[in-house]
């Protein structure tokens, strides 16, 4: 366990000395990452992205020049941009943190904090608010940011872009006074801000702040000052989650969602009132992913038009429009059950609060499945990420080199666009998932 810090210390100290001019492994075709939210379901990326290191040459940068990432999706993405000179020893630290997970890292788990904080939340209710003292969240995040203070270099971001390694990367908050979704990105100077209705791009350098704002889930975990404005977590006002990766250039990107259960098939009898849990489930749900749904079918309809309309060259509000083609990899599996199988798992005092919620039965698995920060639960997450990933690997690596792909949408993997819009959209095929 001591040795691996060391490792990718030693491996880091090297790489600064014995720096090589990069080669871009997808030529000069930029391919962008995108990780959305998901809690404790980002572990599915870090097993993606182990394959996609696997899949690569060992010692090989980044195969991604533009990185975007949200809320969980934010913590991922900033440690590959500080490793992205080795991608696999960026995905190995990854991997470490995550395959080792344990609640009380993320969060304060222990009985008196979880009593104090549920007792505050009842009188506030009961009294109509405590003013300044009125608490913000119901989980202290304090331990996850110290974790990721030990753990994430912020400054070899910039290193990693002056040494060509990486073009830029974007972090995504929602600000609570301007009501705006925020990209904050770090890159060259030729990327210029944008400014669009609810969301603009601005150029900062990235730290610990900004991380701790995206992942700032809604009541659940407390805002984050930054400059001066709070902010929240970076799915709320997201409406196009893929719009910093293409605003900072990329050409096609690689998403890796989530999200792909089905929904429970309807009773025989009466239906069930929902629980707050399974309501609160449902709510992290749609804030993490249905925004990207919907971008993902606006790009492919823009994708469609400006096929079948060749040489012409539609003008958009940043210039000509273009086709960009997307990967999509989601889970092969119902991460609710997945959840199901390990809830045993999390403190006592988080399984009080669940079952408090009504999430603890299959229901409200759903609320459980994003809070549920615990090595058996994300080490099979890894597994399935891997798996997956592994299961399309020759895809993979032909959209990771640029090469065409077989999609007349630009949008390979995406099954719900596939089967709900493709009535709607007859030019769009896409290839289903395993």
């Amino acid at each position: 366990m001591l040795l691996f810090p060391l490792f990718v210390l030693l491996t880091y100290s090297m790489d600064q000395v014995h720096r090589k001019p990069v080669i871009r492994y997808s030529g000069d075709c930029r391919v962008g990452l995108v990780l959305p939210g998901g809690g404790a379901r980002g572990a599915y990326q870090v097993g993606v992205l182990k394959a996609v290191s696997e899949l690569l040459p060992r010692r090989s940068p980044s195969p991604f020049s533009v990185l975007s990432g949200t809320s969980a999706g934010a913590v991922n993405t900033v440690v590959i941009a500080s490793r992205s000179r080795l991608f696999h020893v960026g995905v190995a630290e990854l991997e470490h943190v995550w395959g080792n997970f344990r609640s009380q890292e993320v969060f304060k788990s222990d009985a008196g904090t979880m009593i104090r904080n549920s007792l505050h939340w009842l009188l506030a209710v009961i009294t109509g608010g405590l003013g300044n003292q009125n608490r913000l969240a119901l989980l202290d995040n304090s331990p996850l940011r110290e974790l990721l203070s030990r753990r994430v270099n912020f400054a070899a971001i910039q290193k990693s872009i002056d040494a060509g390694y990486v073009d830029a990367v974007s972090i995504t908050a929602a600000g609570y006074s301007s009501s705006r979704s925020v990209a904050f990105y770090q890159g060259g100077e030729e990327v210029e801000p944008w400014m669009r209705v609810r969301r603009v791009g601005r150029r900062e350098e990235l730290n610990l702040d900004h991380v701790m704002a995206s992942i700032a889930v809604p009541i659940v975990f407390p805002p984050v000052q930054i400059g001066q404005e709070y902010f929240g977590d970076g799915a709320m006002r997201q409406a196009t989650p893929l719009s910093p990766a293409v605003h900072l250039g990329a050409d096609r990107i690689l998403v890796i969602g989530v999200r792909n259960e089905q929904p429970d098939a309807p009773g025989n009898g009466d239906p069930v009132y929902p629980s707050l849990g399974r309501v609160a489930g449902y709510m992290l749900d749609a804030l993490f992913m249905d925004g990207l749904s919907a971008d993902l079918e606006r790009m492919a309809r823009i994708n469609t038009m400006l096929r079948q309309t060749p040489g012409a060259a539609p003008e958009g509000d940043a210039g000509p429009l273009r086709p960009i083609d997307a990967f999509v990899l989601l889970p092969s599996q119902d991460v609710r059950e997945i959840a199901q199988r390990h809830i045993r798992e999390v403190p006592r005092a988080v399984r009080v609060l669940l079952r408090g919620l009504g999430a603890m039965n299959r229901g409200g698995m759903q609320l459980a499945s994003y809070l549920l920060f615990e090595s058996g639960y994300t080490r099979e997450l890894i597994d399935l990420g891997y798996a997956d990933a592994m299961a399309r690997s020759d895809e993979l690596l032909q959209f990771l080199r640029g090469e065409p792909m077989d999609a007349p949408s630009g949008i390979t993997g995406w099954n719900e666009l596939s089967t709900e819009y493709t009535s709607r959209m007859p030019t769009v095929q896409l290839s289903e998932q395993e």
